[in-house]
């Protein structure tokens, strides 16, 4: 699925990063731990994740996933949006809870890693 039809159905807002037609996600992996997120070895990866800190941002760029999202509407800082720039990470965030924004994602094709 095209990184442009997950922020459409997630209403989500592009808080860094390009969108391009060439930016396609296949697995979905929902997680606050970013240690559990460091074992995950699969190229093509959204990160969904409630926690907003600059940890999520480099914890994406050792795990080669250039794209989060932020749930519940979690504000971005400034560092972490310089981090996600420098790494070519896309940031989007949107207001559902990290249940619900799965849920829309794996209804519309998007698998889970486990």
């Amino acid at each position: 699925m095209k990184i442009q039809k997950i922020n459409e159905l997630l209403n989500a807002e592009v808080v860094c990063g390009e969108i391009t037609n060439d930016s396609e996600i296949a697995f979905a992996f929902a997680s606050d731990l970013m240690s559990e997120v460091l074992t995950i070895k699969k190229d093509g990866i959204v990160l969904l994740t409630g926690l907003c800190t600059i940890q999520a941002i480099r914890t994406a760029e050792m795990s080669d996933i250039h794209c989060i999202i932020f749930v519940r509407g979690k504000k971005v800082s400034e560092e972490m949006i310089e981090l996600a720039k420098e790494n070519n990470i896309i940031l989007l965030k949107c207001q559902y809870s990290m249940f619900k924004t799965s849920g829309i994602l794996y209804s519309e094709g998007v698998q889970p890693v486990y």
